[in-house]
């Protein structure tokens, strides 16, 4: 089993920067791949970025593509999404999940096997 927690959401103004993290407990982590997902109000989940179990793979949504990264140290548990020029449109809660099942590309939400409980991103005009 993996818990997941997300932090680092917030309220920025369009054009800014954040970092999100997602720290993992239990045990093999690095066996995972990881993923960020959003849901903004009244739309379904929809994939963010993606990124293999040594991090060496990344994947992203075309709409984030060139402005967010994915990252993950194994040595901290823990995957990151960094967020630069950020819109109003990128607003969302975000949520981390985590697999078992390696592949690439922008991946369904049903793939993952554990969640996060979610961090609340708002880029203000």
């Amino acid at each position: 089993q993996v818990q997941l927690v997300e932090s680092g959401g917030g309220l920025v103004q369009a054009g800014g920067s954040l970092r999100l993290s997602c720290a993992a407990s239990g045990r093999l982590f690095s066996n995972y791949a990881m993923a960020w997902f959003r849901q903004a109000p009244g739309k379904e989940r929809e994939f963010v970025a993606g990124i293999g179990w040594s991090g060496g793979s990344t994947f992203y949504a075309d709409s984030v593509k060139g402005r967010f990264t994915m990252s993950r140290d194994n040595a901290k548990n823990t995957v990151y999404l960094q967020m630069n020029s950020l819109r109003p449109e990128d607003t969302a809660v975000y949520y981390c999940a985590a697999t078992t099942l390696q592949r690439g590309g922008p991946r369904p939400a049903n793939e993952f096997d554990y969640w996060g409980q979610g961090t609340q991103v708002k880029g203000e005009e």
